[in-house]
């Protein structure tokens, strides 16, 4: 149910891309995404401060995009999106040194200093990918174009994401581990 919820705005945005134009395509993204949002909170009382970002940069870039009718600011969004995510994680761990990710999901997953540490410095590896390959083909390819890529392209994130799940899965300690 959740990889549905997950994927369901961007389905719905590359259908009505298909089927209308960019601008219908960015208000059914929008609306989409305030579902998805709103059942994701009805189901867990809560938002991440993923969750909210993504909201607010799809809502103001969705807005600038139907206000000015120009594609661009919608093409833009995940270039922003993943570049301030770049940013955060860079100025916690190298500013602040603090392991944001370790923040966030310490108490859910019992890893190694080291363990996450990597873990931050590939999250920020993968921003920086992800923005740039964004901006590049929003600045050098056609809007019909970057639709697909905004689909085909979710390859990156489940490579990325079962890339990574392989990494901590011989570092997790384990609940059943016999007492001493």
């Amino acid at each position: 149910m959740k990889l549905i919820l997950d994927f369901f705005p961007i389905l719905l945005f590359f259908g009505a891309y298909k089927f209308a134009d960019i601008y219908v395509a960015t208000g059914v993204l929008m609306a989409a995404t305030v579902v998805q949002m709103a059942i994701t909170y009805a189901m867990e009382r809560k938002l991440q401060t993923m969750q909210k970002a993504t909201l607010v940069l799809i809502l103001l870039f969705g807005t600038l995009t139907l206000v000015l009718h120009d594609d661009r600011f919608i093409k833009w969004k995940p270039t922003v999106l993943y570049g301030a995510m770049a940013v955060a994680l860079a100025v916690a761990l190298w500013g602040f040194r603090k392991n944001f990710l370790q923040v966030m999901l310490g108490a859910q997953l019992q890893l190694p200093a080291r363990i996450w540490t990597h873990l931050n410095l590939a999250w920020i590896a993968y921003c920086v990918f992800m923005s740039a390959i964004n901006a590049y083909v929003a600045m050098y390819f056609s809007t019909e174009a970057w639709v697909n890529f905004k689909l085909w392209g979710y390859a990156f994130p489940i490579v990325f994401l079962l890339a990574q799940g392989l990494y901590i899965a011989p570092h997790l300690k384990s609940d059943d581990t016999p007492a001493a």
